[in-house]
């Protein structure tokens, strides 16, 4: 199974591709950021994400996407434009035929460390234990949606488990 994960942002949208095999070991294939140029009118900024998120897809392949939901902070206008940026990437994976999972925050530190109020300290080791890297995945945003892409397969396991034991 491989899975793209990805931790939009209208300046920056991380993305991770993890691969788990037959014995269930979870592998890092890639990860990366796609940039905008905050000049830039954002139809342009978003046509960059729709087109980065789309050449991730054509060049590894994945079956699945994960990606975060928004937090709504303090300035709605962020809100909106991750909103946007974030749906970008979901249309260019439900065009490539994906799957699509979505997770809040909370969810990504609940599925990674048991957790759902961890820091990010906490998640990135836990990211960094699990897939046996010597060092914390950067940038920042790309080692988020590498805890993303893994919150999808925790997530996919546990599904499969529960389909098996409904079907005896």
């Amino acid at each position: 199974m491989r899975v793209l994960g990805i931790d939009p942002g209208i300046s920056c949208t991380g993305y991770a591709v993890l691969d788990q095999n037959d014995d269930g070991i979870v592998s890092l294939v890639e990860l990366g950021v796609i940039r905008t140029v905050p000049a830039d009118p954002l139809p342009k900024r978003l046509k960059t994400i729709y087109e980065g998120v789309e050449e991730v897809i054509n060049s590894l392949e994945p079956g699945h996407l994960a990606v975060e939901t928004v937090f709504v902070g303090r300035n709605v206008q962020s809100a909106l434009k991750l909103g946007q940026a974030r749906g970008t990437a979901i249309v260019a994976a439900a065009r490539s035929g994906l799957d699509v999972l979505e997770f809040s925050p909370r969810e990504v530190k609940q599925n990674i460390t048991g957790n759902g109020n961890a820091s990010k300290e906490q998640v990135q080791f836990m990211v960094t234990s699990i897939l046996k890297l010597t060092k914390v995945p950067k940038p920042n945003d790309a080692a988020d949606a590498v805890a993303i892409a893994l919150s999808f397969i925790q997530t996919y396991k546990f599904k499969t488990k529960i389909k098996i034991l409904s079907d005896k």
